[in-house]
């Protein structure tokens, strides 16, 4: 099901009967034809376990069940929107930024901690980014929002990648993420307002940056 971009901060979905998508509630701008709109208890496709984990980490974003036949426009606070398609791998990104997705991709929470260990705790604690992330995988589209626009960044063995933490969108492929330390004059380098920590992306796949250091 994929979106058709209106503008910058405008989607257009297109439903058809026996098939679900999920939306943050208040995404739906206007829509035509018979859709209906149902709120999930259960967090889409990952079901009740992925909603506890959120539960449990204060972080569960509302969801929309949408199904029926016709056409859906989202958007949501003026955000920028990011379209991204996905071929059977997965993609993490954090709950708030979930705009609308495809119902046939799998939906589950990661434990930020399982990558990078202490590190990746501490990640959490430090950016003002979750313990838990979202994660979906398979096959379809999903619409993700920002500040100011997204650009996708590769990331390819030997060529790791570092990002403000507060610039961190989204990433997707067999990617490694740690924190790592800002000494002397990188205190001052960034958008984190001299945050002294950066996010190390190595292995292959790509991260998405926001064009500013505002969360959502």
């Amino acid at each position: 099901m994929p979106f058709r971009e209106i503008n910058s901060k405008m989607v257009e979905a297109t439903v058809v009967p026996g098939q679900k998508m999920y939306s943050q509630r208040g995404a739906m701008l206007a829509y035509r034809g018979d859709v209906s709109f149902t709120p999930n208890i259960q967090g889409g496709q990952g079901g009740l376990a992925s909603m506890i984990g959120r539960r449990v980490a204060n972080e569960a974003t509302p969801l929309m069940t949408v199904e029926g036949s016709g056409t859906v426009m989202f958007g949501h606070g003026g955000h920028h929107i990011q379209v991204i398609s996905l071929t059977g791998d997965t993609l993490y990104v954090e709950a708030d930024r979930l705009l609308a997705f495809d119902g046939t991709l799998q939906q589950s929470t990661m434990f930020m901690g399982s990558q990078g260990g202490v590190m990746g705790m501490v990640r959490g604690q430090v950016t003002g980014q979750g313990l838990f992330t979202t994660s979906l995988k398979g096959h379809g589209s999903v619409a993700v929002m920002a500040h100011g626009g997204v650009i996708e960044l590769p990331i390819t063995p030997g060529r790791e990648v570092h990002v403000d933490p507060q610039a961190y969108v989204a990433h997707h492929g067999d990617v490694r993420n740690k924190l790592s330390t800002a000494l002397g004059w990188r205190d001052m380098v960034g958008r984190g307002s001299g945050e002294a920590f950066q996010l190390e992306l190595s292995g292959n796949g790509a991260v998405y940056v926001q064009a500013s250091e505002e969360k959502l």
